[in-house]
């Protein structure tokens, strides 16, 4: 499995990775996963093959992690070659340069999920690879309804429709941390497109007892705590592990997801109601086909709106109504058990099968 950004840098695409990676090897599976990592922080995993360093480049609004050196590359077809799996599962193909290079002389079968929302400015300049990638794979699949309007408009075909998958198991593993007032967590890379800056003045709006978490960093880290420097109601968590994340949306009541757009699937969102936190969000289209109804839903960028939806969230937090009753977040939690982890990866392992059988033909467009 073929990750195009740093697997030691947290993200949606590296975390649906390693989280499918591990629930493939429940169901009896052998993954290896390949990917950029940052210099010293790959450790020593076995399941992981690290191809190079990776570095910023800017996309989608975001700096993505990964590699543009051809020698990584050519690192990722060599060792699938040597190493005679029976199928390559490559995360975002179109994300430079970690999977270009099975693009030339494919070895293996192949099955392609695409994540992304929003066509990058570079697709049309390489939009003769861009639509080799597409005829090079056996089955593709997009994660979103979002995903696959921007799959077509890149490399038109045929895009199965699948979800991403929660780790339902994670937080039955760690303990929740304590806060002494009703908590906001807000969980995202420190930058515009996250929408932090608007959250920020959306809570200091808000006059009533509550602390806000903010995890993470970013471009935008410096600026947004020189603005809203650690105080009682804001707290600067940096970069989390896991499991420290794990335990932050335990012990918060609200889970916040500001962003402004560029978002083709809500994981977060899933992910907050798993831990049993009322979810507040912006209203747009990956973040509604997650929720289900399930969350608060804002314009994208009103302040006024946000900062109204946290105070009720906050006050149903403290009495237990509203989203914050014992019946709604139970309601919401039954809502992404159907969105499991384990759950995604029974249907890969069928996705699988079809790609081998389909690799051992000649592949057509």
């Amino acid at each position: 499995m073929l990750s195009p950004y740093a697997l030691t840098r947290p993200g949606g695409v590296q975390g649906q990775v390693l989280g499918l990676s591990r629930a493939l090897r429940r169901l009896g599976h052998e993954v290896t996963v390949l990917g950029p990592a940052d210099p010293g922080e790959s450790g020593a995993d076995p399941d992981v093959f690290v191809i190079g360093p990776a570095r910023g480049v800017r996309s989608n609004g975001s700096v993505a992690p990964v590699t543009v050196s051809p020698v990584a590359a050519w690192r990722a077809v060599r060792f699938v070659r040597l190493g005679a799996f029976d199928v390559l599962h490559l995360h975002e193909p179109l994300a430079p340069i970690a999977g270009y290079g099975f693009m030339l002389r494919p070895r293996v079968p192949m099955v392609g999920t695409y994540h992304r929302a929003g066509v990058s400015r570079w697709v049309p300049v390489l939009r003769p690879l861009v639509e080799l990638v597409g005829r090079r794979m056996q089955v593709r699949v997009a994660v979103s309804e979002a995903a696959r309007e921007t799959a077509m408009q890149s490399s038109p075909g045929t895009y199965e429709l699948l979800f991403n998958g929660v780790d339902m198991d994670a937080f039955a593993t760690v303990d929740p941390v304590p806060s002494d007032h009703p908590t906001v967590l807000f969980l995202g890379r420190h930058e515009t497109r996250k929408g932090l800056g608007v959250l920020l003045d959306a809570f200091a709006q808000l006059h009533r007892p509550a602390v806000l978490w903010v995890a993470s960093d970013g471009p935008q880290t410096e600026v947004q705590q020189r603005r809203y420097p650690e105080s009682d109601r804001v707290k600067w968590l940096g970069r989390l592990r896991d499991d420290e994340r794990d335990a932050r949306l335990l012990g918060a009541d609200v889970l916040c997801a500001p962003s402004l757009g560029g978002e083709s699937f809500g994981m977060v969102l899933l992910e907050g109601m798993a831990a049993r936190c009322a979810v507040v969000a912006s209203d747009l289209p990956g973040y509604r086909a997650a929720a289900a109804g399930h969350a608060v839903l804002v314009p994208p960028g009103d302040r006024g709106a946000l900062s109204r939806a946290l105070g009720t969230a906050l006050a149903d937090a403290v009495e237990g109504n509203g989203r914050s009753s014992n019946r709604a977040l139970k309601s919401a939690e039954a809502h992404v058990r159907e969105w499991s982890m384990d759950r995604l990866a029974v249907r890969y392992v069928e996705i699988y099968e079809r790609a081998i059988r389909a690799g051992a033909r000649p592949a057509r467009p």
